[in-house]
């Protein structure tokens, strides 16, 4: 009687397109510089149903584009972006994606008496790619450097909502009718030191703040009684 060794190999086993069922959804840190008023759109909705994701069985896009949000690297943003379109040409999948942003508002800043306009972002640590999700685009997503994860719940990812996508694409818009605001990091009672001008090293309290024209009104002891005197913003700093 001969022994019987059993055959320890196994077949390769097929690569499964599909996102695991019991994947955690990714932990989200709350941004300090995410705008209150938009509702967290990048925590998912609980009216956005999770999207399968499906296979491709034939030769062109299936279905809509929708917004996802992606969660990347911080101070990335851009670079990561670029890396990802990238991928797109080189894998000739356009057809399936269309905008990728990263969502920027414009900034009009005084630095050393120059006055200068930059872009700032919006949401750090997160852009939006418009695209037909199915398993290549999803793995294409996923495995460019820099990308976490899409947002979403149950491990899936989640369409945005059309009202989020509008406020988003809304506050990301640049309009050229419009002068861009300034950055004006004082507040209404504030302490704050005048460093220019005729009333250079006099210290006092912040009355009001005109944004339209950058500048800032303080109240000074002159002689003895309280005057306001209008400062123009970069002339000053916090106390």
């Amino acid at each position: 009687m001969s022994d019987h060794i059993p055959d320890e190999s196994t077949p390769e086993q097929d690569r499964v397109h599909a996102v695991p069922a019991d994947e955690p959804a990714p932990a989200l840190t709350e941004d300090d510089d995410t705008p209150a008023e938009l509702d967290d759109p990048f925590a998912g909705s609980e009216d956005a149903k999770p999207v399968a994701v499906a296979g491709d069985d034939d030769d062109g896009p299936v279905g809509e584009k929708q917004w996802y949000i992606l969660k990347v690297q911080s101070n990335r943003e851009d670079s990561i972006r670029e890396a990802l379109l990238r991928r797109i040409s080189l894998q000739g999948m356009d057809r399936w994606f269309g905008e990728v942003i990263v969502p920027k508002e414009q900034v009009t800043e005084f630095k050393s008496g120059k006055k200068r306009v930059v872009s700032r972002k919006l949401y750090p640590g997160y852009i939006l790619v418009n695209m037909i999700l199915n398993d290549e685009t999803w793995y294409l997503v996923r495995e460019t450097g820099g990308i976490g994860d899409f947002t979403g719940s149950a491990g899936r990812p989640s369409p945005m909502l059309p009202q989020d996508v509008a406020k988003l694409l809304n506050k990301a818009e640049v309009k050229t009718d419009e002068a861009p605001r300034l950055k004006i990091s004082f507040k209404k009672g504030d302490r704050v030191k005048i460093n220019e001008g005729t009333f250079e090293n006099f210290e006092g309290e912040v009355e009001a703040i005109d944004e339209a024209n950058g500048r800032v009104t303080v109240m000074l002891s002159i002689f003895g009684r309280s005057t306001p005197v209008d400062i123009e913003y970069w002339q000053i700093e916090s106390v």
